[in-house]
């Protein structure tokens, strides 16, 4: 099962002389990741390297850091700890001293993996839209039942015969909102995936 974060989180650690800032972040999309990049990156860091992963979408940066030794660390670290939906960045500010390319990969995944393994999380719920015709004499009953199937509305229209409502849930919460639907409009009606 993948994770995202349940909220921020932040690691800072030396690594010979070198300053490391680890810093994740739940998102939503790649707008949101790079957002959150461009607003945690400091100016007066040395490199702002960083790694995002939404599904099969990914990026990585390595800011000047020689090539795969910084961001492709950094998505690994996502990956291994079985992340989704987040995006890290790791803000180092030199020592004095060379790291190297080994001691690089292993100090930016090192600080990404420890910020991480650290942080909260929460299981990445696979959710659908559908949509229903409710009629008004069961209307109010099926909006009460939502949140036994973990749905919310997200909109609504009517007509003079009832509303058409659409819904967001788990898929696996489909089938028994489905059933529901079912026996609440003794087979009248039914859930519409998009």
């Amino acid at each position: 099962m993948l994770h995202t974060l349940q909220g921020p989180a932040r690691l800072q650690q030396e690594i010979r002389r070198s300053r490391f800032i680890a810093l994740a972040s739940p998102i939503g999309d790649p707008e949101q990741a790079l957002a959150f990049i461009a607003e945690a990156s400091d100016a007066q860091a040395t490199h702002n390297c960083w790694a995002y992963r939404i599904g099969q979408q990914y990026r990585f940066s390595d800011d000047g850091e020689p090539g795969g030794t910084a961001g492709r660390p950094i998505l690994q670290a996502i990956d291994g700890q079985g992340f989704d939906r987040v995006a890290v960045l790791v803000t180092r500010w030199y020592g004095g001293i060379k790291l190297g390319a080994g001691g690089l990969a292993r100090a930016y995944g090192g600080s990404a993996a420890e910020c991480l393994r650290l942080a909260d999380r929460v299981a990445v719920v696979d959710q659908v839209d559908v949509q229903v015709f409710c009629d008004f004499a069961w209307l109010e009953v099926l909006r009460t039942r939502l949140g036994e199937y973990s749905a919310i509305q997200i909109a609504e229209r009517f007509d003079a015969f009832g509303a058409d409502l659409r819904l967001r849930l788990p898929r696996e919460c489909v089938s028994a909102l489905a059933d529901l639907v079912r026996d609440l409009s003794r087979g009248q009606s039914r859930l519409r995936s998009d």
